[in-house]
C-alpha cells in the first residue's frame, strides 16, 4: 500500500477503510513531560504532538463558565491545596503540586431555581470572549503544515453541567427534576453550536470534532441508558447532527464504564469512541463484536502495561486488543486507555507507537 499522510490515515480509520499503518496519538501528564525534559529527551515547551509525530492535533475549546468576568476568590489555602470560588459559583478544592480532579465542596446552583437565577441567563447570548480564536488558528495552521488530522476539541453538555452544579446535584436532578437537567443540556448545546458557527465562519472548518464527556466510573455509568436517552442524548444528537451537517466526523472521549450508553451514543451520531478505560471494565474486542460495523475505536490499551515498561507485556496487550478489530475490518486509532503517567519511560512510548502502528491486520 502506498504511504499515507497522518490525516489520510485518520480519515480512513473513521471510515473503517484500510490504512498503511495505524495512526497514533496520546496525551501526557505534565509530570511525565517534566521527567522526560529532565532526562534530556525533550526540550522545554516542546510540542508533544509534533515531537511524537502524532496523527491528531486539537485546538479550540469553549469557555463555558457562567460569569466570564469573575475572578476566582481564594477561600482557603494550605501547603498542598487551594479552595476557591469560581465563575460558576462553585467551590472547588484543587491540588497545587500535581494535576488531579478537583474536590467538589459546594455549589451555588443546586436545583432549577438556582440555575435560573445564577447561571442560565448568562449562557444565552454569544460572547466572543468564550472562543480562543488564536489557539484554534495556530493549531489548525500547524496541523495543515504537518498533514495531521485537526479536530476542534471541547466538552459537551455532561461536562459543562457538573462544573456549575456538581455531579451529585446533577444526578439527583436527573431522577427528581429531569426537566431542569434537560434544560441545562439544551442551553449548553445551543451555547456550543452558537459559538462554533462564528469560529468556523471566521477561521474555517476543522477535519473533525472531539468531545470530552466522562460519563462513567468503575463498572457503571453515571446514569441509566434510559436517563441518557431521555435527558442527555437530545443534546448530543443536536451537536453531532451539526457536525455531520458540515461533513465532520465525531469522536467522543468518555472515561469510566460507559458500555451501556454506547447504543444511545451511536443513535445520537457518534463516529468513534475514545478511551475505553480498562480498569473501569471497558473491553474493545467485546465492543467491536457488537458495534464495529457502525463506529471506529481509539484507545483501550491498558496504560498499566505501559507503566511496566516491559516490551513483552506491551506486545501481548496490543495484539490482544488491536488485532480483533483491525483483522476484521474495523477502524482503530492507537492510544492508551487514558493518558501517559510519569512511570512510563520515554523509550516505552516510542516503542508503543512504532510497534502498535504496525498492527493493521493486513
Amino acid at each position: 500500500m502506498q504511504t499515507m499522510t497522518k490525516r489520510e490515515r485518520v480519515e480512513n480509520v473513521l471510515a473503517r477503510k484500510p490504512v498503511d499503518r495505524l495512526p497514533w496519538m496520546d496525551s501526557t501528564w505534565p509530570e511525565t513531560i517534566k521527567r522526560w525534559v529532565g532526562e534530556g529527551h525533550m526540550k522545554e515547551d516542546e510540542n508533544v504532538c509534533s515531537h511524537f509525530d502524532m496523527a491528531i492535533r486539537g485546538g479550540g475549546w469553549l469557555k463555558s463558565v457562567a460569569k466570564l468576568d469573575f475572578k476566582d476568590v481564594v477561600i482557603e489555602e494550605t501547603e498542598d491545596t487551594i479552595l476557591a470560588l469560581d465563575g460558576n459559583g462553585a467551590k472547588l478544592r484543587r491540588h497545587k503540586k500535581h494535576a488531579s480532579t478537583p474536590e467538589h465542596v459546594d455549589f451555588t446552583v443546586q436545583d432549577n431555581d438556582t440555575w435560573q437565577e445564577h447561571a442560565r441567563p448568562l449562557l444565552l447570548d454569544f460572547d466572543r470572549r468564550r472562543i480562543p480564536f488564536e489557539n484554534y488558528r495556530e493549531a489548525k495552521k500547524l496541523a495543515k503544515e504537518r498533514n495531521e488530522f485537526f479536530v476542534w476539541h471541547g466538552v459537551a453538555p455532561f461536562e459543562q453541567m457538573h462544573p456549575v452544579c456538581g455531579h451529585e446535584y446533577m444526578l439527583m436532578g436527573m431522577a427528581e427534576d429531569p426537566d431542569w437537567v434537560r434544560d441545562m443540556v439544551e442551553v449548553y448545546s445551543d451555547l456550543t453550536i452558537r459559538h462554533m458557527e462564528v469560529l468556523f465562519a471566521e477561521e474555517g472548518l476543522p477535519d473533525g470534532i472531539w468531545y470530552y464527556e466522562d460519563m462513567g466510573f468503575k463498572e457503571r455509568p453515571f446514569m441509566s441508558p434510559t436517563m441518557y436517552r431521555e435527558i442527555v442524548q437530545p443534546g448530543h444528537k443536536k451537536l453531532f447532527d451539526y457536525a455531520h451537517s458540515l461533513g465532520l466526523k465525531v469522536i467522543v472521549h468518555s472515561c469510566g464504564f460507559v458500555e451501556p450508553l454506547v447504543p444511545g451514543l451511536i443513535e445520537a451520531g457518534m463516529d468513534c469512541l475514545q478511551a475505553m478505560e480498562v480498569k473501569a471494565g471497558m473491553d474493545m474486542p467485546r465492543l467491536f463484536e457488537k458495534y464495529g460495523d457502525r463506529i471506529s475505536f481509539c484507545g483501550n490499551i491498558d496504560v498499566r502495561t505501559l507503566c511496566s515498561n516491559d516490551r513483552q507485556v506491551i506486545d501481548a496487550e496490543m495484539k490482544k486488543k488491536i488485532l480483533p478489530v483491525t483483522a476484521n475490518g474495523g477502524g482503530y486509532i492507537l492510544h492508551s486507555d487514558h493518558s501517559i503517567p510519569p512511570e512510563v519511560d520515554y523509550d516505552t512510548l516510542k516503542y508503543f507507537f512504532e510497534e502498535g502502528s504496525k498492527l493493521t491486520g493486513a
